[in-house]
């Protein structure tokens, strides 16, 4: 099968373009073309700063095989676990994409405290208690009237910080010097991220969120804890932990192929500026090749050592996000589509409480669309939101 992938807006071929057909995989060349050893049928494609699609010779393509993708930049909201379960968060959260200029959702698919708000068909899930508490009953009955309204939807996944998993098989969890499952600073257990059954589970979670219907399977705590002296059951060197987050990620890749969503993760703020893997696992070379959306936390308040040439980030909040995208665009050589920033739309807790309203919210959008990364996604822990900062 051979062809061409084109900006349905502009025509211009789309490189790097992933075409997918009869389960064998190729990226279009600098000029959009692309050959595969397939028989001509439909074709799965997609690429970082458009909608993803399924073309068949029936309904899209034509006698040259063009394949046209539609430009799209997420903004999004945040739901957590109870957010997208409880109807006056949602409805809010949907009014609000109705009026403003929000078009996409990032939902919790595992939330930070390991439960999956669903009903699953994932046997571990329902060992380890993290059925316990159903917010969604029906998610892919959901998702498809969500589609509906036009609706980007990203499964948010947090992986490694699962307290159900590491207090129901101890053999998983992160331990502490004293050889004991170890506990964060909210009291929550971690698994241990080289353990090949906590890669597995997070998969079959991941998979499952794909063939509901999600857009994007956007990983979260893809990291090591960031704390001294634990144990784990490999030796804890920047290498090995390097190999076990990109490997994870590149396992995910594979895993998902078939089913044509764009796979992210979240990164600290800082993994964009420093040049080891922060202790944690996550650096930034290492990862910009497995992932197709790169997903800084950007928050200021997270900045709390300043940045080269901006040392009190609430004092301009717009060079903390533009001067991080500017630098690990220009580190990672990757374009800055494949950057989509979380950005702070809470109160501040590092320097003065100041709380985010519009004119700190819009600074932090302004920076990441004049960096050109790929939309922008606002995060309240309460998801508690208001038009502040956004445009109609």
């Amino acid at each position: 099968m051979e062809g061409i992938v084109v900006d349905a807006k502009t025509q211009a071929p789309i490189a790097g373009a992933v075409v997918r057909v009869a389960g064998e995989e190729i990226k279009t060349d600098e000029k959009g073309h692309f050959q595969i050893a397939a028989a001509p049928g439909s074709a799965s494609v997609r690429a970082p700063g458009y909608l993803r699609s399924t073309y068949s010779n029936a309904n899209g393509i034509d006698e040259k095989n063009t394949i046209a993708l539609t430009p799209f930049r997420p903004k999004a909201l945040y739901l957590s676990v109870y957010g997208i379960g409880d109807k006056t968060l949602r409805e809010n959260a949907l009014e609000l994409i109705s009026k403003t200029q929000l078009n996409a959702l990032v939902i919790d698919v595992k939330g930070d405290r390991g439960l999956i708000p669903f009903p699953s068909n994932i046997a571990l899930a329902h060992e380890i208690g993290a059925q316990k508490v159903i917010t969604t009953p029906d998610m892919p009955a959901l998702l498809a009237q969500l589609h509906v309204k036009g609706i980007y939807l990203i499964a948010r996944i947090v992986v490694f910080k699962d307290n159900p998993l590491a207090l129901a098989h101890p053999e998983f969890a992160v331990r502490d010097e004293h050889g004991q499952p170890w506990h964060d600073r909210e009291s929550l257990a971690w698994v241990d991220p080289f353990t090949p059954a906590v890669w597995q589970y997070n998969l079959d979670i991941a998979a499952e969120a794909a063939q509901m219907g999600f857009d994007e399977i956007q990983f979260d705590y893809v990291r090591f804890p960031d704390a001294k002296g634990l144990q784990f059951s490999q030796q804890n060197t920047a290498k090995n932990r390097v190999a076990a987050v990109t490997g994870f990620l590149q396992a995910a890749k594979k895993r998902l192929a078939g089913y044509n969503v764009f796979v992210a993760a979240d990164i600290f703020g800082y993994v964009c500026w420093n040049a080891d893997d922060t202790d944690i696992g996550q650096q930034l070379e290492a990862l910009a090749p497995v992932l197709d959306y790169i997903s800084p936390m950007l928050y200021p308040s997270g900045f709390s050592f300043g940045i080269p040439g901006c040392p009190n980030p609430l004092a301009d909040t717009k060079q903390i996000v533009l001067r991080t995208l500017q630098y690990a665009i220009r580190r990672t050589g990757v374009p800055a589509i494949r950057f989509r920033p979380w950005l702070q739309a809470f109160r501040d807790y590092a320097f003065d409480r100041r709380p985010f309203g519009a004119k700190e919210i819009r600074a932090q959008i302004d920076a990441a669309e004049a960096a050109g990364a790929d939309g922008w996604m606002l995060w309240n822990p309460r998801n508690e939101y208001t038009d502040a900062g956004l445009l109609p």
